[in-house]
């Protein structure tokens, strides 16, 4: 099916520098996790660096939780979420990565939302937006439009599509090819309208995903894809072909790992282990 530069063999003159380096922003009390799922996951696909852009107070939370994943603490609320006055910081850094994850864990915050926006609109870097990155956007479409530059995939699932077209589930369900490309092409975006049969479109072309499985339907699994494609991303892929790839290798390690673990069963780390396997059978069959 796919056969990108990425899943070949690796040359042995090479260094982690080769290999992209993946910026995950958000986190907020209480949300740790999503932010690490997100981190690992990049790593696990491959990423050659991931740091996570975290709350100054949160920061000691990531020291101790991920070993093989940098930590930059950022100017933080009395919330401990994420602070607009972060800004200057994360802009500067961004000159040292290849792609931001945006929006785990981070918090319905009114500063960490104004600054997700401002990041939306003013960095030029590959961004892969989720989570609360796709709440900060309720209401805030005109971000997307005055953004200058293009590579911007946004993963919202249904109920997070529905409040940003302002449309109810079921009319969605009933076209969501033509929303979802509709939206896609208006807003110069990648979507990955994620669910049964999760779709990827740029407005133009569009993929069906048909790997996957209802024991994803547990906290976290959307996080994973977000560093699956960050990670993607970070390797050189462009971000529709990322995505495609992302969304398909997620499903698969989803679906190996319910064969083993049972679908009521499936957590979301579980889709981080199966990974390597998903990749296997995607090369080898």
């Amino acid at each position: 099916m796919l056969l990108p530069v990425l899943l070949r063999k690796r040359r042995s003159d090479t260094h982690k520098g080769d290999y992209g380096h993946v910026f995950v922003l958000g986190a907020s009390p209480g949300l740790t996790g999503a932010v690490c799922l997100c981190a690992e996951s990049a790593l696990k696909i491959g990423a050659g660096l991931v740091t996570v852009g975290v709350p100054k107070s949160l920061n000691m939370v990531f020291e101790i939780k991920l070993t093989e994943v940098m930590s930059l603490p950022l100017k933080d609320t009395e919330d401990n979420a994420l602070s607009l006055e972060a800004f200057a910081k994360i802009r500067e850094f961004t000159h040292k990565i290849d792609v931001m994850a945006l929006g785990c864990g981070a918090s319905h915050a009114r500063s960490t939302q104004k600054l997700i926006l401002k990041i939306i609109k003013d960095i030029d870097r590959p961004i892969v937006v989720d989570a609360d990155g796709i709440n900060a956007l309720i209401n805030n479409l005109r971000f997307l439009e005055e953004r200058k530059t293009q590579h911007l995939v946004l993963t919202p699932h249904l109920g997070e599509f529905s409040r940003l077209i302002k449309k109810n589930i079921d009319h969605i369900k009933k076209k969501r090819k033509e929303l979802a490309k509709e939206f896609a092409l208006r807003y110069n975006s990648v979507l990955v309208l994620k669910g049964y049969h999760t779709l990827i479109t740029d407005g133009k072309k569009l993929f069906e995903n048909k790997t996957g499985n209802p024991g994803m339907a547990t906290a976290g699994s959307g996080d994973i894809l977000t560093g699956i494609i960050s990670g993607l991303v970070a390797q050189g892929l462009k971000v529709f072909k990322a995505a495609q790839l992302g969304v398909y290798l997620h499903g698969l390690a989803a679906d190996l790992a319910a064969v083993k673990k049972t679908q009521a069963c499936l957590v979301a780390s579980d889709i981080i282990e199966y990974l390597p396997r998903a990749i296997k059978k995607l090369l080898h069959g």
